[in-house]
């Protein structure tokens, strides 16, 4: 590799490693809000907040990669250009598919970070964060054990303690049941006592008041008890047995052990297929966008209005191709062995690169017909 790739690639790298950073925090910021304000409403705590959040984190850089790969590919391009470092190379005799041998060499380490990232890190963090959600679901100190605070443990249901004794008693309890349209019931205690027996669990309520209004009516009915048994493991427990999400499958079991999954998990052929192809596909498109990014601002070398056009050009060209790559998975959903579809995005990108670089090797074809008879 001589020095001016080398040199190219270190800028593209620092660009990429700089855009990624700025998309991750974006994208990781807004939806920290939102699992923010759902974790601590639950009574978690900050730890499991991050713990979750990291465990989204390469959904994330999956998303985020080919956009900062693109980015940087431009904006290098564009830099390159401006600065008239292609100019000299192209006098030197470097013609345009020279040139592109550090984008090359930058999309295949891209593509290398993408595969490592969806065949190995992506199914063990959804398998993991799945793992997590189900522990603290099913964990009732986290979801009921809060003191001062109005929980809903689920939709329909408010669980309110005043405070939680040394013996784990809890005090001044107050718990509001409307998930029957037809009525709501409310029952307050003094006292109360979380009884869990394996998968059951109850709510012992002494010395209290239960309260049924009936909605449509609007009676009010009252029962003083000196302790009553309240199941609460319908508000404990989360969907106990579910099916593996098919983000979850590593690659090898997906590669060799296909008909086992598509018979224990009720995924169809064609949506293994898809899951599968695409997995290799993400990493190619990777390489692809990175060469429109480069070829099209080829052709902006010989545009006097700069090479805002070429780059409006590779935007749209990229947003075709996830376009593409959304129409193409339907066929293959349906039939599995239409599985080659997966790949023609990717195919397609190539393609256009390889026009684009072969029109930037003949200038002639680009000049109007007036700047040629001159």
């Amino acid at each position: 590799m001589s020095r001016y790739d080398r040199y190219v690639l270190s800028q593209l790298l620092l660009l990429f490693g700089l855009f990624s950073l700025i998309l991750v925090g974006v994208f990781w910021i807004n939806r920290a809000v939102t699992l923010f304000d759902r974790l601590i409403a639950d009574g978690q705590s900050a730890m499991v907040f991050l713990e979750f959040s990291a465990l989204t984190l390469p959904n994330l850089i999956r998303i985020v990669l080919p956009i900062a790969a693109f980015a940087a590919s431009v904006y290098i391009t564009n830099r390159l250009q401006n600065e008239s470092e292609t100019i000299v190379m192209q006098a030197t005799g470097s013609s345009p598919w020279r040139l592109t041998r550090p984008f090359l060499v930058f999309g295949v380490i891209v593509a290398l970070m993408m595969s490592v990232l969806i065949h190995l890190l992506l199914p063990a963090s959804i398998s993991q964060l799945k793992l997590r959600q189900s522990e603290v679901s099913q964990n009732a100190g986290a979801r009921l054990l809060s003191e001062g605070t109005f929980l809903h443990p689920t939709a329909g249901v408010t669980f309110f303690i005043r405070s939680l004794g040394e013996d784990g008693t809890l005090q001044d309890v107050f718990l509001s049941d409307h998930r029957n349209p037809l009525e709501t019931v409310t029952y307050t205690a003094l006292r109360a006592y979380l009884v869990r027996d394996e998968d059951n669990a109850k709510l012992i309520m002494v010395d209290g008041l239960a309260q049924r209004l009936i909605n449509d009516s609007q009676v009010l009915s009252t029962t003083n008890f000196n302790d009553f048994s309240y199941d609460i493991s319908a508000l404990l427990r989360s969907d106990a047995v579910q099916a593996r999400n098919i983000r979850e499958f590593s690659t090898f079991e997906m590669l060799f052990d296909q008909s086992s999954a598509d018979s224990d998990e009720a995924y169809t052929a064609g949506e293994l297929a898809e899951e599968l192809h695409l997995r290799f596909a993400r990493a190619l498109i990777c390489v692809s966008v990175i060469l429109i990014g480069f070829a099209s601002l080829q052709l902006g070398s010989f545009s006097r209005f700069g090479v805002w056009r070429q780059i409006l050009l590779a935007v749209f060209l990229v947003i075709v191709l996830e376009l593409l790559r959304g129409l193409v998975s339907e066929p293959v959903l349906k039939d599995a062995r239409l599985w080659p579809l997966i790949y023609l995005p990717s195919l397609a990108g190539f393609g256009v690169s390889a026009l684009f670089l072969w029109l930037a090797c003949r200038p002639a074809l680009l000049r109007p017909r007036q700047q040629v008879a001159a």
